[in-house]
């Protein structure tokens, strides 16, 4: 099957005798090209032809990639075709869903078929695709299947019996709509919940009960994690529930040939459960009838190429089309998860009130009213004495993690005299000390920054902004008796011991300990709230409670002390282990300056000649609204445009959600009329960016 067949090479091929007419998404970006073209196929590819297989096609004189969408008898197109030169393959790498879903997250996004294409199929690996079918895989996953003929009676005989081997709600049961979810799922049904995770450990064995629950019904999942920690959780959870051939895992860090022998094995049915990270989610599952997204506010689900789809977008839009169950869950809650609920697409998944707070740590802000009568400098101190009494308690029963929102040593530093901030002479940027011994640094440029102030000339420096790395060497010096471990940046710890230590972690990097922490310190909740940005207020409560639901059940011990201003919402938020009212609040606060995601939002970001010649031949929907152009910037703050060129400019374009369909094929329509006339530059257009500006 993964021989690449030419086609003759003869004056004049014959097509094929049966449909012969073949529509082919051709593998090209160009927006005004972005629709299927039609060739004939020659006699000798008739029988390896098939919808789904790739394909070279010659375009506009080169020989280019496609996938073959369908065959007809007819042609729509009134000139001459030409032909196929060549089946690559004929494995069927794009199924009919697949297809219909690219497509429509092409159109969501106002991209082009080609570039969705690209993020959902792997690239060939042909001594994959000529192995046979029984190849084990790397960690010992197999094929048990000796042929199609064996999916049949025994295949839902082994699904009865794994059914009945986990019946019963487990895990599930603590939620008050728990059993009746996984009811449905096994009864073949496709309920859509936003779950509320309980603090804890359970969260991939929950997850794991769900896939169970549809797989009963013989149906298939897909469970799409941020990162390969997460998916090593999630991974352990289906190995105790299912046999290794079962399910299999999809991550880069596989290597392009496991990772291709994996996905041949979903694409071929061999495997109906799949579990990874962002790319998963367009895993081509057969008989899909789940698709779950854990922690939906992590921005590793951000797909940084074009199209720039969102995981749970394209999950809830799968679901849509698929007819398949949806589980959207974290221990936070975002404000599109909310919106799902406001507009009944889903309902929601949590437990009762007791349960929540037997699960969830005691949480304390170091800024309330009863701390502050008792040490007025809680209210700055980046370390109050309520942190300290509490590590020292807690170390003498277990672990205790101390989250830090910067990496680095000092990841902003000024002058010792005058307080000025030091920056970069060349750009503007801010300063900072990588490591202890580092030379003075920029963070947007990279340029070594003097150490003289260029405000009164003293070359003394102060900690403006104290990193991990910092922390963790202060942490050192104040417990000298126990060990301090690191996790962030490129050493990032899986798991720790529950013997006594300090654990310093940036957010996301936090690592699991054995039986939990006795106690979490959340620092800097400042830096974290201070964020210019429409989602700092909910980015830091997920972060919070992610950390914080490493730690132990308040009812066993466990405390979590958040060094922020009690009063603030999202604090509140973190205190009571709250998030669906927070998220309402959130949501309704967005509502009524109508921000994303009641409304949708594309940002144009290019050289200010190609936006403006964008923004003059796009015809927008009625009611956007155009805002802009201000200066373009990087993640880091530093401006795009570069001394000399032409200055980089964004714009922001806001439509009612109910034209949002609109605002997208407006946007490609437009960049299609560019891509006609050939016209210079490029101009980025992302919807619903995460973050606007």
């Amino acid at each position: 099957m993964s021989s690449a067949v030419r086609a003759g090479a003869k004056a004049a091929p014959r097509p094929a005798a049966t449909l012969p007419v073949a529509r082919v998404a051709v593998d090209i970006s160009l927006p005004h090209l972005d629709r299927p073209f039609e060739y004939l196929i020659p006699e000798p590819l008739g029988d390896l032809a098939e919808p789904g297989c790739r394909v070279r096609v010659r375009f506009a004189g080169r020989l280019t990639g496609g996938y073959l969408l369908g065959r007809a008898a007819d042609s729509e197109h009134q000139g001459k075709l030409g032909y196929l030169q060549r089946v690559v393959s004929a494995e069927p790498v794009l199924t009919p869903e697949i297809a219909g879903l690219a497509r429509a997250v092409a159109d969501r996004y106002g991209g082009t078929l080609a570039d969705v294409l690209r993020l959902a199929i792997p690239p060939r690996h042909a001594a994959v695709e000529a192995e046979p079918v029984s190849t084990p895989l790397a960690n010992g996953q197999g094929a048990d299947r000796q042929g199609a003929d064996r999916q049949g009676a025994e295949g839902r005989a082994a699904e009865g019996r794994a059914g009945d081997e986990h019946a019963g709600p487990g895990p599930w049961a603590s939620y008050a709509d728990g059993p009746s979810f996984l009811a449905a799922l096994a009864d073949g049904r496709s309920p859509r919940a936003i779950w509320s995770a309980l603090a804890g450990p359970r969260w991939p064995a929950e997850i794991a009960g769900a896939t169970a629950a549809v797989r009963a019904s013989g149906r298939g999942a897909v469970v799409v994690v941020p990162d390969a920690r997460d998916l090593n959780r999630v991974e352990a959870a289906l190995a105790a529930r299912f046999p290794r051939p079962d399910y299999v895992t999809l991550a880069a860090g596989l290597g392009p040939a496991e990772r291709y022998r994996r996905w041949l094995r979903v694409a071929r049915g061999e495997v109906k459960i799949v579990a990874g990270p962002r790319s998963a989610m367009f895993a081509p599952v057969a008989d899909l009838g789940l698709v779950v997204i854990w922690d939906d506010g992590d921005d590793l689900h951000a797909e940084p190429r074009a199209p720039y789809p969102h995981a749970r977008e394209v999950l809830a839009l799968r679901a849509h089309l698929a007819g398949a169950a949806a589980l959207i869950g974290g221990f936070a809650r975002t404000a599109e998860a909310e919106q799902l609920l406001a507009r009944s697409w889903a309902r929601p998944l949590a437990a009762e009130r007791l349960t929540v707070r037997a699960h969830a740590p005691q949480v304390i802000a170091a800024g309330d009213d009863a701390e502050l009568a008792h040490d007025e400098a809680a209210r700055s101190a980046r370390l109050p004495s309520l942190a300290l009494r509490t590590v020292r308690a807690a170390l003498q029963h277990g672990p205790v993690l101390f989250q830090v929102p910067r990496a680095g040593y000092l990841a902003a530093v000024g002058c010792d005299a005058c307080r000025a901030q030091a920056r970069c002479g060349n750009c503007g940027g801010p300063a900072w000390l990588a490591a202890p011994q580092a030379p003075l640094t920029c963070r947007w440029c990279g340029a070594e920054v003097s150490k003289l102030c260029a405000s009164c000339g003293y070359q003394g420096l102060r900690a403006v902004a104290t990193g991990a790395q910092r922390t963790a060497e202060e942490l050192g010096r104040a417990f000298p008796a126990v060990p301090v471990r690191s996790s962030g940046g490129s050493r990032v710890l899986a798991q720790v011991p529950g013997s006594p230590a300090v654990v310093v972690a940036t957010p996301g990097a936090e690592p699991v300990a054995d039986g939990g922490y006795a106690a979490g310190i959340l620092l800097d909740g400042a830096a974290l709230l201070g964020r210019a940005s429409l989602r700092a207020a909910e980015e830091a409560l997920r972060r919070w409670m992610n950390a914080a639901a490493l730690v132990r059940p308040g009812p066993d011990g466990g405390s979590v002390v958040v060094v922020a201003e009690a009063g603030l919402r999202a604090v509140q938020a973190l205190v009571r282990w709250d998030p669906a009212t927070f998220a309402r609040r959130e949501l309704a606060e967005r509502a009524e300056l109508r921000f994303p995601p009641v409304a949708r939002m594309a940002s144009l970001t290019g050289a200010a000649s190609a936006v403006k010649s964008l923004l003059e031949v796009t015809e927008l929907p009625a009611g956007a609204e155009l805002f802009g152009p201000v200066p373009a910037t990087g993640p880091d703050g530093a401006t795009a445009a570069q001394p000399g060129q032409e200055p980089v400019l964004q714009y922001l374009v806001r439509a009612p959600r109910s034209a949002g369909s609109a605002l997208a094929l407006a946007l490609r329509a437009g960049q299609a009329v560019r891509s006609a006339r050939k016209e210079p530059g490029t101009v980025r257009v992302q919807l619903d960016p995460a973050e606007p500006v």
